[in-house]
């Protein structure tokens, strides 16, 4: 007899499933029937946050969705800010899990793992979340699953599976084809007003977000046609070239870009939500829009949270972009000086950042011996710095946990993910002492699963970006003086190769000696040894 729960694998395996993460548990054994020779692989976190986390890292680098086995109760506890991490920057996330059967939810008489209500626990962080109480309902639902993630904003997904439907006869349903859903196309009529305002402007300012990701050509034939300096956010890091004269970098927060958006009499916004963690990491809400704004997004709630259009189209991205090209002359209009203003504006942020010059030496050097790398980075300095000062020649190669949720313990299972998406490409998980410590098991996890990731951890000896935040407001530090352990120790411990480096120079020998088969953790001083 074929169950739901191998019926379910199957499914997954026919529409494109690779790989799962999981830990099994009494509630989900019968979910790892199917998998044994289905061609899945399936990867065990030390913990369901770490299955979350590096579901997410594996769905920026493929455009697939992340899928997690996830069992009743505790599970979907430990999974949900992974989840949440997920769903404020639309990555697309299939999380299945078991619950009770159906004749006890909702009881409350102490079964195992029991929860009142696990889906009303998991919506807030899901595009939705649904029990298939019957094994005829598995096929749709999953559909209405990838019909998210292909037509919609990707956000994560939730399909639970009481006990008694999970091992009941599947015998009678047949794997269905995967139907791609079509995406929302922009409405001709607004395509031709925003083309209008485009033609007339003087002085436009492209904004771009991780909407974006998978239309680099695009985006830099509309920054050239528009000849429009162009500022990316975090998630859209390598839509432009490093060495491209239009490019702003990721720094919205900043007054040269700043004083381009007040200026600008036309701003075009495209796959972003103009949100804080990309236009006001200062807090200060000095982020303003002085022109006619153009907005263009997927999601058609968001066209008018934060700052509202003169023009809204509903469309992906990718369509939109399309649509404006064949609607503009090749330049629009040709003495509009976009890379010049382009241009003062980076001479002006090279002054800001002169204070940063240890940070630049770190990324020149990792650089210069993985040109290719990808960075996957937690909430720490270097990911600060990085966000600011690193461009890249491709998307897909820079994303952290600064944006939107801004969890930490991210960056060490998401370049798990990352790595195993794409093995060939080296991966540096950029960690702080503080960070790491919420993850640090899945270090076992890498060994066990041999993924050769680079964990560069940045060593403070606490949580020092808030006793900062705290010192600058008159607050006596507590709680951010924490102990920190040997990490090289725990790391070996774990089976990992583990150095300290001393100066510019080592690190870069470390790094050409990096193990294909499991991880390497580099600890560096915060500081000292890249100091000018």
């Amino acid at each position: 007899m074929t169950t739901c729960g191998e019926f379910l694998v199957q499914q997954l395996q026919a529409w494109g499933v690779d790989t799962v993460f999981g830990i099994p548990g009494v509630h989900t054994v019968e979910l790892y029937r199917g998998l044994p020779g289905s061609g899945i692989r399936h990867v065990t976190p030390r913990h369901e946050q770490g299955a979350g986390f590096m579901a997410d890292g594996y769905a920026r680098v493929s455009g697939k969705p992340g899928v997690c086995f996830i069992i009743t109760g505790p599970g979907m506890t430990n999974i949900l800010t992974a989840m949440g991490q997920a769903y404020a920057d639309s990555i697309p996330m299939l999380v299945i899990s078991s619950v009770n059967e159906r004749e006890r939810l909702g009881q409350g008489r102490g079964y195992l793992h029991e929860l009142p209500d696990q889906r009303a626990l998991v919506a807030g962080v899901a595009a939705f979340s649904q029990t298939v109480l019957a094994v005829e309902e598995l096929p749709e639902v999953l559909a209405r699953a990838f019909a998210v993630f292909d037509g919609q904003r990707p956000r994560p997904v939730h399909i639970e599976l009481p006990l008694d439907v999970i091992t009941a006869s599947a015998e009678h349903l047949r794997l269905q084809p995967r139907l791609v859903t079509q995406p929302p196309a922009p409405l001709p009529a607004l395509i031709e007003q925003a083309a209008q305002r485009l033609r007339e402007a003087l002085n436009p300012l492209l904004l771009i977000g991780g909407g974006c990701v998978a239309q680099p050509a695009l985006v830099r034939q509309l920054a050239e046609a528009l000849d429009a300096p162009t500022a990316l956010t975090i998630n859209a890091k390598g839509l432009l070239p490093p060495d491209h004269p239009l490019l702003l970098g990721s720094n919205q927060s900043l007054v040269p870009v700043r004083q381009l958006a007040r200026d600008a009499d036309v701003v075009l916004a495209i796959g972003t939500e103009l949100g804080e963690t990309d236009y006001d990491v200062v807090f200060d809400g000095g982020f303003r829009i002085g022109g006619a704004l153009i907005r263009i997004d997927i999601d058609a709630e968001q066209l008018d949270r934060n700052h509202r259009p003169a023009v809204a189209i509903h469309s992906e991205a990718g369509l939109a972009i399309e649509a404006l090209l064949a609607a503009l002359p090749e330049r629009a209009v040709p003495d509009r000086d976009g890379a010049v203003r382009a241009e003062a504006a980076r001479r002006q942020l090279a002054e800001d950042f002169s204070g940063w010059a240890h940070y630049r030496r770190l990324f020149d050097c990792i650089l210069e011996v993985l040109p290719d790398a990808r960075f996957v980075g937690d909430s720490t300095q270097t990911v600060y710095s990085g966000n600011h000062l690193v461009e890249l020649d491709g998307p897909r190669r820079w994303f952290n946990s600064s944006t939107g949720y801004g969890t930490l313990g991210y960056g060490l299972p998401a370049a798990i993910g990352a790595k195993l998406a794409e093995p060939t490409r080296p991966v540096i998980s950029l960690m702080g002492d503080g960070g790491i410590q919420f993850t640090l098991p899945e270090l076992a996890s890498a060994v066990e699963a041999r993924v050769g990731v680079i964990v560069l951890l940045w060593n403070n000896q606490g949580y020092g970006e808030i006793k900062r935040y705290m010192e600058r407001r008159d607050i006596t530090p507590v709680g951010v003086d924490i102990y920190t352990p040997d990490f090289i120790a725990i790391a070996r411990g774990f089976g990992c190769l583990a150095k300290r480096a001393r100066d510019p120079a080592h690190l870069q020998a470390l790094l050409r000696e990096a193990p294909d088969d499991r991880p390497l953790l580099i600890e560096l001083a915060e500081a000292p040894p890249f100091a000018p």
